[in-house]
């Protein structure tokens, strides 16, 4: 079955308005001047959140702007990216904060010594190729800069689990060569558009004096996918396992109400939105695959914009921790850095606005600075000891 496949506030008004101007016609801030300086011999692992903020013809948000967020608007983050995303050409599709987050990555790869990147999914809102054809252009500026592995959300495929477009963008072949890229899921079926040819993969890296297994998920994998996933954790279990999946943290049971999707209680969540007869909701992604090996250590997700942050440690059967974080930061600004430091036995949690440069220190649905900076204990040498 292997194949190689705070935000600023009101009082501020004028300088914003200056600011965002100058960030319009220049992009990203490209240094990291506000993110505390690399301890030494740490290393990072940047988790990019959905990024479904496309602009121009066609596109959702030209079509609803500030109006997805009712009851927010006046916020000084929903105000400060609006008046982003108003600079932005109108007669052409963009994605102004994918973009800005991967000439970041880029340019701070060496500063921050980024070993890894990964897509939590929705990497599209409309599933369409002239979308796709923008993810790939920005996307495809990682290649020959750091190992990277995208996760299939719902937006990116149909509710079949119909993956052609993503295929088409971002195929296995498109990694040969790339040593870290271990494998991806394959299978003998006619219908190849599902699951296979990178919709679900696996990565290899090495930092720290640690070594890592990278799993990549579809949203809502089936049975099939999640035995390919086991095998390749067991065979790699001398490695600390990290997985992306889109759905796992948010609200527990499908919201029955506008309001619910922001208020109703939060957890490991029991609904589908992919693979309706065959899919696995985060619980059973957890009792199936997540709390079965003993070297799991992250579970990564987005999905859930109006939870926004969210997390949870959770022991497994081995009496390892296993720490899901969500992230989805409105598809605007946020980007996730995971500062793994050897030196502390910690791994520090930063959120950074790629696009205004700016530690996220608050967000309208997550007021709570510490679900966007903080620190989870980590212990480095548990697996390095095994034989």
């Amino acid at each position: 079955m292997n194949q190689r496949c705070n935000y600023v506030s009101a009082g501020r008004e004028i300088a914003i308005a200056v600011l965002l101007t100058l960030f319009a016609s220049i992009g990203v801030a490209k240094d990291a001047s506000v993110i505390p300086p690399l301890p030494s011999g740490a290393f990072t692992v940047v988790i990019i959140p959905d990024t479904q903020h496309y602009l121009g013809p066609g596109t959702k948000i030209g079509e609803r702007g500030s109006s997805m967020f009712p009851g927010m608007s006046e916020h000084p983050h929903i105000v400060a990216h609006s008046k982003i995303s108003k600079a932005q050409p109108a007669e052409q599709i963009s994605n102004v904060y994918l973009q800005n987050h991967v000439e970041w990555i880029v340019a701070n790869k060496k500063s921050q010594n980024i070993v890894f990147v990964s897509h939590v999914g929705d990497i599209v809102e409309i599933n369409r190729p002239e979308e796709w054809a923008v993810a790939k252009l920005h996307l495809d500026k990682l290649r020959g800069v750091v190992p990277f592995g995208l996760t299939v959300g719902n937006h990116d495929m149909k509710r079949d689990g119909d993956a052609s477009l993503f295929q088409q963008a971002f195929p296995a072949s498109s990694f040969n060569g790339d040593d870290w890229y271990l494998e991806c899921y394959s299978h003998n079926r006619d219908d190849q558009h599902v699951s296979a040819n990178n919709v679900n993969s696996a990565q290899l890296f090495s930092a720290g004096g640690s070594d890592f297994v990278f799993l990549h998920l579809e949203c809502n994998a089936p049975d099939d996918v999640l035995a390919w996933a086991s095998t390749v954790l067991e065979n790699h279990s001398n490695r600390h396992a990290l997985i992306t999946t889109h759905m796992d943290l948010g609200i527990i049971d499908k919201p029955k109400t506008t309001d619910g999707y922001i208020h109703d209680p939060k957890g490991r969540m029991r609904w589908l939105k992919i693979h309706p007869k065959r899919g696995n909701t985060a619980e059973q992604m957890w009792d199936k695959l997540y709390r079965k090996h003993a070297n799991l250590r992250f579970v990564f997700s987005g999905d859930q914009s109006r939870v926004t942050a969210l997390r949870k440690s959770t022991i497994g059967d081995h009496g390892n921790e296993v720490h899901a974080l969500l992230s989805d930061y409105m598809s605007r600004g946020g980007l996730r850095l995971l500062r793994f430091v050897p030196s502390k036995n910690q791994v520090q949690v930063i959120t950074h606005d790629s696009t205004l440069d700016q530690l996220v220190e608050s967000m309208p649905y997550v007021p709570d600075r510490n679900q966007h900076q903080f620190t989870i204990p980590y212990d480095f040498s548990a697996l390095n000891q095994q034989p």
